[in-house]
């Protein structure tokens, strides 16, 4: 099941409701939500209050891309602001498996990111422990960067792993995702997509939420 999950990022915050609203009207059935700290990538963003306000906004699932360090000691804190998926770094994890043991144990869904210097294969030890991988089609930072198109191959790799090993983790992928590049994404196995600039860059969220999800369907249906 393709779903398109609108990134805040690029949003509007004075109007942030508003937008939701409209890219959930358009089809949006995820919010992303990219947390930055000024360490593991170069930009700060937000932290659990901004999700707690978020929270009372829609009741959508907001998805949590924690881009920090020592992510164990925020966990609990997005949990208890509402977040319903959280994601950590590979690269910025020192002791991964216990991460994502602990994102679970609060009752929440624990996803693993990789950045596109890194290979799919750092990851074969912990997709047992997931429910979704998040492929970087971009480096993580800032929102409208050009699409890295090595991720394609990566989420063709992931595919193939999940059902040689009969797992059931979702592919996610995020940066870049447009009309441009969405085809090629889901037909190599992407999911879920993460668009933040083709949502709220320009025009009407609702609009553009609309199109590109039929664009991404469009390209389901032609997959061989």
């Amino acid at each position: 099941m393709i779903e398109l999950a609108a990134s805040i990022l690029s949003a509007d915050f004075a109007h942030l409701a508003e937008q939701i609203q409209r890219a959930t009207e358009g089809g949006a059935t995820i919010i992303h939500v990219d947390i930055m700290d000024g360490h593991f990538v170069p930009n700060l963003t937000i932290g659990p209050p901004v999700v707690k306000s978020l929270r009372k906004t829609t009741n959508l699932p907001l998805d949590c891309h924690l881009m920090i360090e020592n992510a164990d000691e925020y966990i609990p804190g997005f949990v208890e602001a509402g977040a319903d998926w959280i994601s950590v770094h590979q690269e910025a994890d020192v002791h991964l498996n216990r991460t994502l043991n602990l994102i679970r144990s609060h009752g929440v869904s624990p996803g693993v990111v990789i950045n596109p210097g890194t290979p799919v294969e750092m990851l074969s030890e912990v997709l047992d422990l997931v429910d979704y991988v998040l492929v970087m089609s971009v480096n993580p930072g800032f929102g409208g960067q050009k699409f890295i198109p090595g991720a394609i191959p990566k989420v063709r790799r992931l595919a193939e792993y999940r059902a040689n090993r009969g797992l059931n983790y979702r592919i996610e992928i995020d940066g870049g995702i447009a009309s441009d590049t969405v085809g090629d994404v889901v037909r190599a196995g992407a999911e879920l997509l993460v668009a933040g600039s083709a949502v709220f860059g320009s025009g009407d969220p609702k609009e553009n939420a609309h199109k590109l999800l039929k664009a991404a369907h469009e390209s389901a249906f032609l997959k061989v």
